[in-house]
């Protein structure tokens, strides 16, 4: 489906003239010189000829790491003030997310100049369409109790449409504001006047409260005092009569078992990058037959089945070891 639609994109580049249409797919999407040259070029399109912003027109791979740092900030800011971004994100130009979300970024952009040069109808201009669009939203504002009414059916049943309910006049609106505006003032006066009579004072000696309050953290330390010696006397020690059982390891065989494992996560791990490789450089092209995976998609999905359950094991397993070393060393000494 990404790589359909890639080659849509790059079709529709074709179509706006853009020099380098038939660049590689991956040097689109992914961070690099052919990347920032295309959303240059698109950006500018979209600027048009009365752009705050100069084009650098940087090509090649022979640009520094400071030189494309700047290119990449130059770029998001563009990206920013176009609404494309709603902050200067710089991640967002080198390429973010998976193969997918880099596509439907870069289409949606490509979409947008599109738009700005060629109309729906042939036989208008971009201004006219522009203009036939004002109108249709215009219509639609003005028609809108009769457009979202019941029997359009444009909403839920359950959902209540508010359309159908007369609006309150502007003028009753605004004797409510003045009303609570006035009694939000009068509260305002006395809560100032209370304030006034019963002034804070920071430096106010608290001493009757202070003696409280010691008097009453003094009987609680003594309560805690009488409670410590009563389960240090009694209480524990019926804690403590009885021994904890002691748990038996796997013996010997079992350092060979987690060794054995370990390797075999080792493997599953580059099995992992093993697959995220393959799909990776799969992307594009017809390795899939009828959207059946290949063998070694298979393979890998088959083994990470698989690593729950291991991971599980290998958890037992160590904790037996543990037990079983801790042991050996208490019998020691």
């Amino acid at each position: 489906m990404a790589a359909k639609q890639m080659e849509e994109i790059q079709r529709k580049l074709t179509l706006l003239s853009y020099p380098r249409a038939n660049a590689p797919s991956q040097s689109l999407l992914f961070a690099g010189m052919e990347r920032y040259s295309l959303l240059e070029w698109l950006f500018f399109k979209l600027l048009g000829d009365k752009s705050p912003f100069s084009q650098q027109n940087l090509q090649g791979d022979g640009v520094d790491r400071d030189e494309e740092t700047s290119r990449i900030q130059y770029l998001a800011e563009i990206a920013k003030f176009l609404g494309i971004t709603t902050t200067v994100d710089t991640e967002a130009i080198q390429g973010r997310g998976s193969y997918e979300e880099r596509t439907e970024m870069l289409r949606l952009i490509v979409d947008l100049v599109e738009a700005s040069i060629y109309a729906d109808n042939p036989e208008w201009s971009v201004d006219e369409q522009v203009a036939k669009d004002i109108q249709l939203i215009d219509s639609i504002a003005e028609k809108q109790a009769q457009i979202f009414s019941e029997e359009c059916k444009l909403f839920p049943a359950d959902v209540q449409i508010q359309s159908i309910y007369p609006l309150p006049d502007i003028s009753d609106l605004e004797k409510q504001l003045a009303s609570q505006s006035s009694r939000l003032s009068s509260l305002q006066e006395m809560v100032d006047d209370l304030a006034s009579k019963h002034s804070y004072n920071p430096d106010e000696d608290y001493a009757v409260v202070d003696m409280k309050l010691r008097a009453h953290l003094e009987s609680f330390l003594e309560t805690a005092r009488s409670f410590n010696t009563i389960y240090t006397k009694e209480i524990r020690p019926w804690t403590h009569m009885m021994e904890v059982p002691q748990l038996h390891g796997f013996g010997h065989a079992a350092h060979r078992l987690l060794e054995t494992y370990k390797m075999l996560l080792k493997f599953l791990g580059n099995l992992k990058n093993l697959r995220d490789s393959h799909a990776a450089v799969a992307i594009g092209s017809s390795e899939t037959v009828s959207g059946q995976p290949s063998s070694v998609s298979r393979i890998i999905s088959e083994c990470e089945s698989a690593l729950t359950f291991l991971n599980r094991d290998l958890g037992i397993l160590s904790a037996s070891i543990a037990r079983d070393e801790a042991k050996k060393s208490g019998s020691n000494i």
